[in-house]
Parts: C-alpha cells; structure tokens; sequence
C-alpha cells in the first residue's frame, strides 16, 4: 500500500509541478495498511524525503478518499499547512477470500492521489465548494473484514452482502449528492462530471437515474481498474483529467459509499 502510495504522490507531484519539501500534510486513505502502525502515512513521507511535515492514515474504506480530502481542506483552511498530499491506496488482493467468487472477481488494487494548496481567489471561483460526510455502523455485518488486531488477531478476509449494500448504495449516495449541491448552491445540470467510486457498473446507472443525470457526464473506469476502494475516486479523476474530458474551471462531483457504512461527496471547481 505505501509503496503503490509513494508512487500515486510522485506523479501527484510532478503534475503540479511542487517539490516533496513543500508539502505539509499527507492524508493518506486506506483499509489495508502496510502494519498495524505506524501510519503508511509515514512510510510515504520518509520515501518523499520530508523530514518533518503532519502525517497520518484515515480509514472509512471507500469513502476514505472523500474523508481524506474533506479532512485535508479543513486542515488548510485552519492554517495547519498550505499543501497537502490526499493519497487513496488499497491492496484489497491481501484481504480477499479466493474461494468467494461473490467478491474476490470485484476489487483490484491501486492508488491515486491530489495535491491541495492554499490560494487566494475569487468566492466559488476555485477549489473545493462544499463537502459532506455520512456513517452508519449499524449496517456493519453488510461489508467488512472478519479480522483484526484486537479481536480474532489475524488480517481476516473481506465479507460482503452484495444486494444489501447495493439497496443502501443507491440510496444513500443519490441523497448526498442532493445534499453537497445544495450546499454548494448549485443544480444537477450544473455538474459537468461525476466522478464516482467504482464500486459495480449497476450502482453507478441507478443513482444516475435516480438524480436525473447522464451517465455521459459520469467517469467510468471499473472495467479498467475493477473496485480499488479508496483509490478509485483519484484514479477516475486521473484518467479523465489526462485524457482532456476534465478541464479547468468545471465543476467536479466526487461520491463515495463503503463499508461501515461510510459516504459522502465533494463538490469542487478546478
């Protein structure tokens, strides 16, 4: 995980065109952490070359990114740090049972990661517009690992109810995004891409249908990448920001559910 991390920051780096040493917060997302501790926060910030900067590990699955980033941005606004790392990176092939052809064919591993930065500019103009974050640890035995340190002492293997969570998936992130766009004072045709977590193909159409947008404005790449948790979100936007359909000055949605539950969505203008 910190390895794949490391990688996804360089490039996150070098994209923006910022040195390692002006980076003062690294928030890295993740379930499946190189050890128990330290963070893989800090793996990534010694293979960087920071010798002192906040870093830490945050741990909501595959809303993690949409945490991590929401976490980040309030940390700048608070003048904690001006730059930020937000890294999503997953090895979800250490945790699946190979044997459970129900989850084992879904998840692949990955990482992905921005750079935030503090700048002046215009109200709404840039950035990020609104965010907001859900959890509901209920629903616990819907999506999780039978596994942990304090409890069975082993890494344990990923569980899922697939129906279940795709009824609460469809639900839940078509009512966060109602709810991040009237935050952000805005209207579903104001979107120009939704850039979603790649969780199945099946949830992404029913909370297209269900908000009235066009999965022509929604970036796809579970085909390309299968379920990479908190890595998808980046991912997705990575590609579509290389490929040119992401474009300066649009208005980004990011959304996220995973186990926990956790979801939640960022509205943001690049």
């Amino acid at each position: 995980t910190a390895s794949l991390a490391t990688a996804a920051a360089r490039a996150a780096l070098t994209a923006a065109g910022i040195d390692p040493s002006d980076i003062g917060l690294i928030v890295l997302a993740t379930a499946t952490p190189d050890q128990t501790f330290p963070a893989s926060a800090t793996l990534v910030q010694a293979a960087l070359g920071i010798n002192d900067c906040i870093a830490f590990d945050v741990a909501a699955v595959c809303s993690g990114f949409l945490y991590a980033m929401t976490v980040a941005d309030s940390m700048i606004r608070s003048g904690a740090a001006d730059k930020a790392l937000v890294i999503g990176s997953e090895t979800f092939s250490k945790i699946l049972d190979w044997e459970d052809r129900t989850t084992c064919v879904l998840f692949g591993d990955g990482a992905g990661a921005v750079v935030l930065g503090a700048e002046e500019s215009e109200l709404g103009s840039r950035g990020i517009l609104a965010s907001r974050l859900h959890a509901d640890g209920r629903h616990n035995q819907l999506l999780y690992v039978d596994g942990g340190p304090s409890t069975t002492g082993t890494v344990g293997k990923l569980r899922m109810k697939g129906q279940e969570v795709f009824r609460h998936a469809v639900g839940n992130l078509a009512s966060v995004l109602r709810e991040v766009l009237e935050a952000a004072d805005l209207r579903a045709d104001q979107v120009d891409w939704v850039v979603p977590h790649q969780a199945n193909a099946r949830i992404l159409d029913a909370t297209a249908r269900k908000l009235g947008l066009s999965m022509d404005n929604m970036v796809v790449t579970v085909d390309q990448h299968a379920n990479t948790s908190a890595a998808s979100v980046p991912l997705a936007l990575d590609v579509a920001i290389r490929d040119g359909r992401i474009k300066p000055g649009q208005v980004i949605v990011l959304e996220a559910m995973g186990g926990g539950f956790t979801w939640g969505a960022c509205v943001l203008r690049l």
